[in-house]
């Protein structure tokens, strides 16, 4: 009798076709049949019926293939959020009418909240890259990255009132007047 890995092993490669069929990049379609297979060799003693394996190991396939696209289509969700904002922040009218009290108050965020905002927001900084360099996952940068922006928001609108509401174009306040204190 075969061993669940000679089975997954000899139908390798119709395996490896009905994922790259969902799934067009062959690395990507190589790393899910690797994910599949650990999931299956682990969970490969609850199996009672050995005539159940390929279709049972097709469940995991799919399942796995479907994470890996959910996945890929937040990521792309999110780099295309991210290069329409570096696009319109790079132009330059879009610079000219922005609000500089936003520089004078970063001091008085958390530490890491300003750095992250001088990093991502006004460097051009490429969000995988300050992940790996912090040692963290992309989805905590993002949500790191929106509370150092709400965090920033909110002392603007302490500092600004009324023009940090109409989104700091046109500012009128004085940028040198700016409190340093922490909220």
């Amino acid at each position: 009798m075969e061993s669940v890995e000679q089975v997954l092993l000899r139908h390798r490669d119709k395996l490896l076709g009905f994922i790259q069929k969902r799934v067009p990049d062959p690395n990507l379609a190589e790393d899910v049949l690797q994910e599949g297979l650990l999931k299956a060799l682990r969970s490969a003693g609850d199996l009672r019926d050995d005539d159940r394996l390929l279709p049972w190991f097709y469940r995991i396939l799919n399942n796995a293939i479907i994470d890996t696209n959910r996945k890929r289509n937040v990521e792309q969700r999110y780099l295309e959020t991210y290069a329409r904002e570096a696009s319109l922040e790079s132009q330059p009218e879009y610079q000219a009418a922005l609000c500089e009290c936003f520089r004078d108050l970063l001091p008085s965020l958390k530490p890491e909240y300003a750095e992250l905002i001088e990093r991502l927001d006004l460097q051009p900084g490429d969000p995988g890259l300050v992940a790996q360099q912090l040692n963290i996952q992309p989805n905590n940068l993002k949500v790191r990255r929106h509370r150092a922006r709400q965090a920033l928001k909110q002392r603007l609108e302490e500092t600004c009132r009324t023009c940090a509401v109409h989104s700091c174009l046109d500012c009128t306040c004085q940028s040198g007047s700016v409190s340093q204190t922490a909220p």
